[in-house]
């Protein structure tokens, strides 16, 4: 091995270091790395309040969600409810004038039976009419099957096969209800009987084997009243309702 430091003496006596070229690279680089690693230590080492946490890819992810900020503010979802049964009774008004036959029967079903929606009825009762019109319209003898009793049925089955036995078809398009009117109530036993005034909107049109037109309009909106009836018992678990008389309002 090299010796580094070589000493001789000078004319004068005096020391002198004497050093050679690649003596002199190797301690430059060696002062350098000392002096990076303390100014690397003096920044490292010190602490500034302001450091991350460590990441640790294998927490739960649940560690990563903030934690939930109270605002003091509460979102409500708007529920209906009544302060008294009364509030619940009022409903009746909004389907039948106050102080009519009709609108006391409704009263009394509503305290006979608490869990009978007036809304919801009419909103399922103008359903249903449209579907049955529809159907009977089409032929549909499957959605007629489930929306009438069993005679109503069998007299529109009746009218359809009369209809395709002279080879007549029907154009038909549902254009709406005008009015749906609470004309009474009928309470016998656990059996509820509500009869409807209705006042159907549709374009029909009904064509022998030619397609000439014989009854009806294929453009113009007809307006037709009819009367239903609508029953169901108060103990079935099933809240349909079956039509069990319709009539043409005259």
């Amino acid at each position: 091995m090299r010796t580094i430091w070589e000493l001789q003496p000078e004319e004068n006596n005096d020391i002198t270091v004497k050093m050679g070229s690649n003596d002199f690279i190797t301690l430059f680089f060696l002062v350098a790395a000392v002096l990076i690693f303390l100014q690397l230590r003096s920044v490292l080492g010190r602490r500034t309040g302001h450091e991350k946490p460590p990441f640790e890819p294998m927490s739960p992810r649940e560690q990563a969600r903030p934690e939930p900020v109270d605002t003091g503010k509460v979102i409500t979802l708007p529920r209906r409810e009544f302060s008294d049964n009364e509030d619940r009774l009022n409903q009746a008004d909004l389907y039948a004038k106050p102080g009519t036959e009709a609108n006391n029967d409704l009263r009394e079903l509503m305290k006979v039976d608490p869990a009978f929606d007036p809304k919801g009825f009419f909103q399922g009762a103008r359903m249903a009419y449209e579907m049955i019109v529809t159907a009977f319209a089409e032929g549909d003898r499957k959605t007629l099957r489930g929306l009438l009793s069993p005679e109503v049925f069998e007299s529109f089955q009746s009218a359809i096969a009369d209809r395709e036995s002279r080879g007549e078809k029907v154009k038909f398009t549902f254009v709406g209800i005008s009015r749906m009117d609470l004309s009474r109530i009928d309470i016998k036993g656990s059996d509820v009987q509500i009869t409807l005034s209705i006042g159907g909107q549709f374009i029909s049109a009904t064509l022998d084997r030619s397609g000439q037109v014989i009854d009806g309009d294929e453009e113009q909106v007809a307006e037709v009243s009819d009367i239903w009836t609508l029953s169901r018992d108060m103990r079935s678990r099933d809240p349909n309702w079956t039509v069990i008389a319709t009539e043409s309002e005259h």
